[in-house]
């Protein structure tokens, strides 16, 4: 049965008052939990915020009673994976059956803050990948010496941990890094796509879990959608320019390291820009056919973001007036 969940927005919104939405969500009906993103900085100065997920989170565990994970974060740069592994494993004891770690290769805008090298997708993607290794080594609780490409690990456990290993899922949009998904991780993570990207990145990570021994239908696949509603067109529209206008901006956006670049790039964003991005609409039907969708097309979990202020009324609403229209059986 799928599920629908809550994004929380930490480069948005202040963290307290994520709580208090978070909140709300889980008794609106937003069951599947909630998606923390991960951010050093906002994507604009406009957006105004960017706390630390990992004191998030560990609030977030004892106001609610659903699962949540980070969406994503990127091992490697602001973080040795061992220092992952021992955030997570603690997340993980502290609640247990309820946090997933989200893993991703990353944006200079959240990465580049140590300085160093800005490295290539391909580098960046290996980097992430021996990363898990690492870290699924640590969850085993045994002694861990590793000595890779990019990372050493000298002596290392983990001491505080749960019973189960936590869930690893990783945030992929091609079809490379998906097959490795499936081939070294619990589940998958993506964005909104056109069907046929979506079919693309499943049968690839497919084909890594059964290269790996895993049977694919059990990994979980969820999916971040990108919404703009509000109580009438023009103020649906109005939020999404000025409050996210990176979902209109067609383009890679990794290699972009400050939000004030971003800033500059955002005066070219034009409302056409956010087709097939961000849905735009006062509709409630619209909003409800779109998440029926991508559930039709088998996610486990369908976690919506409102880009606007408005997250009080969009909560109360969608929970109201959208979730009860939605098929997830």
């Amino acid at each position: 049965m799928a599920k629908i969940g809550y994004a929380a927005m930490l480069e948005q919104f202040h963290p307290t008052d994520l709580l208090d939405w978070c909140a709300q969500a889980e008794a609106a009906g937003f069951s599947a939990g909630f998606m923390v993103s991960e951010h050093f900085h906002p994507w604009t100065p406009q957006q105004g915020q960017a706390a630390f997920a990992w004191s998030f989170m560990g609030a977030l565990g004892t106001r609610t009673s659903l699962p949540f994970g980070t969406a994503v974060t990127c091992p490697g740069f602001r973080y040795h994976p061992a220092v992952i592994a021992h955030a997570a494993a603690t997340l993980g004891a502290m609640f247990p059956g309820r946090f997933w770690l989200g893993l991703g290769a990353g944006e200079a805008l959240n990465e580049h803050i140590l300085g160093g090298e800005w490295p290539e997708i391909g580098t960046r993607s290996a980097m992430l990948f021996e990363a898990i290794e690492v870290i699924t080594k640590l969850f085993s609780g045994n002694v861990v010496r590793h000595r890779g490409e990019h990372f050493r690990l000298e002596s290392a456990k983990l001491y505080t941990r749960p019973e189960r290993p936590v869930p690893i899922y990783v945030a992929t949009a091609g079809p490379l890094n998906a097959k490795r998904t499936g081939r070294s991780a619990d589940g998958m993570i993506t964005v909104g796509a056109a069907d046929e990207k979506i079919g693309m990145l499943w049968d690839r990570f497919a084909e890594g879990a059964r290269e790996a021994g895993r049977d694919p239908a059990g990994m979980p696949k969820l999916l971040q959608v990108h919404v703009s509603w509000a109580r009438t067109e023009e103020e649906a529209l109005e939020s999404a320019v000025r409050e996210w206008p990176n979902g209109g901006m067609p383009f890679p956006k990794q290699d972009v390291k400050n939000p004030e670049d971003f800033a500059a790039m955002a005066k070219l964003v034009r409302p056409e820009d956010f087709r097939n991005r961000v849905l735009i609409s006062s509709d409630l039907a619209a909003h409800a056919a779109q998440i029926q969708h991508y559930v039709d097309l088998g996610f486990d979990e369908v976690h919506l973001h409102n880009v606007g202020r408005n997250q009080a009324e969009f909560i109360e609403v969608f929970g109201r007036e959208v979730l009860p229209r939605l098929r997830l059986a």
